[in-house]
């Protein structure tokens, strides 16, 4: 039964009866109209390029959900949220139109035959490019569709058979047919839930460590256990353009699938019990099978335990193989990775893990490919002879990149990039990828030249570029480079020598659109769309990128937004909403650097704070807070101090500008950026206000690591309990709204956080608000939620902050 007026609790302090609490009840708010007519602008169609970039695909996608849609029956089971009714996913927005747009011409095709009631995913491309398979998400399940290129049509191939629990779900073949990971049609019905327990529901351990960090929506009982049992279950089918089905192979817990290149095996994972009552699906048992294309066993490769008991840290890994993978450049050979370390990265080694291959037909032994001394992070194939693999190392912030020969493993590997990852300014990019024979990416280069697009870090900001890399010499020419005043980056190169590629292009206030640039021909670059601005009624907003010092000499910056037509020095200054998210890092000269482009278009989405420029606020965004401990030391050993050095700077830079008001000042920030909110007003009074949404407030409830503190409660219990807000809830002075999804899904930020905390505030006589949002996430979706709560934001920015003299006098 639908619900007319759909409600939410909001726990309220009653603002002028200090200490005393108000239960309200309330229906859902609007914001005011300039704050709504940027949240519900519509959203701009995804793109996606042919090989050649004849064409592309207009996908039209649909608006934020009602809470009723939002409000549908949801399983939450070992980490997943499934909607029970068809087998899928319980959120997501899907597709509502496609349209063919040819890039030359510019002429459009509009799809026939879509389904009636649109809501499309999954979309997939057959090798020759002739078909495209979706899925089709209706009330009851999942059906698959195919659209034929050449007559722009589309047509139903299945019923609602499709399962899409877990991983992928459709592949094509060679012979353009389709494996559809399909519900089992011998499951049955879904398990009953017993009217009385037929027991205590018992854990034990032996002995064993067991570390994790606290995730969501685990298994909590044997009858949850039958549910993920049932809804795991699948068939492989092979279905035609004509809609013929055929089983293949045997139905299991399929957790993933994949073709070989050549298309004559299968690649199958296979969840098994034990499961766990710890850890989320992804970390239970399976087994790693070779099928034929026609479903036989072939070989199985590997029999993965249950992940429980890993070590500690972020560069930890389960032993056993990993990462199994097809090779790109090879009919039908699978590598895969072990770690020789236990995978505990606390124990010193040279050879820290090997990659091994194994070709078809799969009856001799593995082959020894590369070493790795950090944690393996993947290989881009080219050919027998060349190959890139890539290693990483979260506590020293490593990226190592060499050259492998894959047909002689004895050479030993050439070391072309080692840099930190977190280091902008030196960084070369990623190689840009081409389609092989068999419809797989590869990497373009020439020789000793590999092709790589960069995001072009600078001290002036973001500037893309694209460039030869020269795996011999280790220097990079740039070929191409976005130039000021735009913000403009590669998005698919067309040919063998990058002359021709189609880039994403936009300013301050032009929206992104794509264009086709040839670097040899003296042609004026094509525009390909033209998708208008959304958000007309902020054209005219003022954007600027500072940058300033903090107090130990540490380069800051931030982009701040001013009302049009604001004048620093002759108008007044501003009432300031200050958004940030903290970052740790392992360099102050890294740390120092400029993130972003004051030229990139400016979008609103509903977590932004933009929305405040239209209020009559500055807006200091992307707030740099850097938290450094170098060599030996760690980031969250100074993570107050830096904190609040950090927000120093930045108010002073504001008002120094002529901007902001500094007795008008709030911060805010989402997750770990509202954690961040809650120390900064727990050990300053900087600021008029906050907001803080969707944050983790108690890091005793994360004991196993949160964020980049890899180390445990146990190790270090004076950082845990300085770094909680929680601790200190008995400082903060100033008025703080907490907001919070009331399903969220997040490792660590479990809605009681925000509980805990409000009631520690409430405790101590602080000002403050708690509103939770039902069945939203980590991140909200429905449009009465995001509404609600740019109200919330907005009622409290224009109480505590914009009209904080007139309240003081009033008081």
């Amino acid at each position: 039964m639908k619900l007319r007026v759909t409600k939410i609790i909001v726990l309220a302090i009653a603002l002028g009866f200090p200490g005393s609490e108000l239960l309200a009840q309330s229906t859902y708010q609007t914001p005011p109209q300039s704050i709504a007519d940027l949240a519900n602008a519509p959203t701009t169609p995804s793109v996606r390029f042919s090989k050649t970039g004849d064409w592309m695909l207009l996908m039209e996608g649909a608006d934020n959900p009602s809470i009723e849609v939002l409000s549908q029956p949801e399983l939450k089971i070992a980490g997943m949220r499934i909607n029970p009714a068809t087998s899928g996913p319980s959120r997501g927005r899907g597709i509502e139109n496609i349209i063919i747009k040819h890039t030359q011409t510019g002429e459009e095709n509009q799809i026939s035959g879509l389904p009636m009631n649109p809501h499309m995913g999954g979309f997939s491309l057959s090798n020759d490019e002739k078909y495209l398979a979706f899925t089709q998400t209706d009330a009851d399940g999942i059906s698959l569709w195919m659209i034929d290129m050449a007559t722009y049509s589309a047509k139903k191939l299945t019923d609602k058979i499709v399962n899409d629990v877990y991983g992928n779900s459709v592949l094509w073949t060679s012979e353009n047919k389709l494996l559809v990971r399909a519900v089992n049609p011998d499951r049955g019905s879904v398990p009953g839930k017993p009217s009385a327990p037929s027991g205590p529901i018992i854990q034990e351990t032996t002995g064993d460590a067991a570390p994790s960090r606290t995730y969501q929506d685990l298994l909590e009982n044997p009858y949850d256990e039958s549910l993920f049992a049932y809804f795991m279950d699948s068939q492989l089918m092979e279905v035609d353009l004509q809609g013929n089905q055929k089983a293949i192979g045997a139905s299991g817990m399929i957790k993933s699938m994949d073709l070989s290149p050549d298309g004559k095996y299968i690649l199958v994972s296979l969840i098994r019990k034990p499961f766990s009552y710890l850890v989320p699906a992804s970390r239970f048992p399976y087994d790693v099978e070779i099928w034929s294309s026609d479903g036989n066993k072939v070989k199985t490769l590997a029999e993965i335990p249950l992940d429980e008991n890993r070590p500690t840290g972020f560069d930890a890994t389960v032993t056993g193989p990993r990462y199994i993978r097809w090779r790109a450049d090879k009919p039908a050979t699978l590598y895969w990775v072990e770690a020789q370390d236990g995978g505990d990265a606390r124990i010193e080694m040279e050879e820290r893990e090997i990659i091994y291959t194994w070709a078809a037909p799969f009856a001799g032994e593995k082959q020894k490919l590369a070493t790795s001394s950090y944690r393996f992070a993947g290989i881009d194939w080219s050919d027998d002879t060349f190959a890139i693999m890539s290693e990483r190392w979260s506590k020293t912030r490593k990226d190592l990149r060499s050259i492998i020969n894959p047909s002689d493993p004895s050479q030993p590997k050439q070391v072309i990039i080692e840099r930190s990852f977190d280091d902008l300014y030196n960084d070369p990019g990623y190689p840009v990828m081409t389609e092989n024979e068999f419809g797989r990416n590869v990497l373009l280069r020439k020789g000793d030249l590999v092709y790589m697009t960069s995001p072009g870090g600078s001290p002036e900001g973001d500037m893309p570029y694209l460039s030869t890399f020269n795996t011999k010499n280790k220097k990079e020419e740039i070929l191409w480079r976005s130039q000021a005043p735009f913000y403009e980056r590669v998005a698919k190169v067309l040919n063998d020598d990058a002359t021709e590629f189609i880039t994403l292009k936009e300013s301050t206030d032009i929206q992104p659109n794509y264009w086709l640039v040839n670097r040899k021909k003296r042609i004026a670059p094509l525009q390909l769309t033209d998708f208008e601005n959304p958000y007309e009624s902020i054209k005219g907003i003022q954007k600027q990128l500072v940058t300033y010092k903090r107090n130990d000499g540490l380069n800051l910056s931030a982009v701040i937004y001013t009302p049009e037509g604001f004048e620093p020095g002759k108008d007044a200054p501003l009432p300031v909403l200050m958004w940030a998210y903290p970052r740790e890092y392992k360099s102050k000269a890294v740390a120092a650097q400029v993130r972003g482009s004051q030229y990139a278009f400016t979008r609103v989405s509903y977590g932004s704070p933009l929305f405040w420029v239209t209020r009559g606020f500055a807006i200091m965004d992307r707030t740099e807070m850097p938290i450094v401990g170098e060599g030996d030391k760690e980031p969250n050993d100074y993570f107050i101090d830096q904190l609040v050095a950090n927000a120093e700077a930045a108010i002073d830079e504001i008002v120094d500008l002529g901007i902001g008001d500094r007795d008008r000042i709030a911060v805010g920030g989402h997750s770990y950026g509202a954690f961040m909110t809650a120390n900064l007003l727990s050990h300053t009074d900087l600021f008029a206000a906050g907001i803080a949404r969707s944050g983790a407030y108690n890091r005793t409830l994360t004991p196993f690591g949160f964020q980049y503190e890899q180390r445990t409660y146990w190790e270090a219990p004076e950082v845990y309990f300085n770094m909680s807000p929680f601790s200190f809830a008995h400082q903060v002075k100033t008025p703080i709204l907490l907001i919070h999804g009331q399903a969220d899904n997040n490792s660590g930020t479990f809605p009681i956080q925000s509980e805990r905390y409000y009631n520690a505030l409430k405790g101590h006589g602080a000002t403050t608000r708690l509103v939770f949002l039902p069945n939203e996430s980590h991140g909200y979706a429905a449009k009465e939620s995001i509404n609600h709560m740019l109200w919330e934001m907005d009622s409290w920015l224009e109480k505590y902050v914009k009209e904080k003299n007139k309240l003081e006098k009033a008081q």
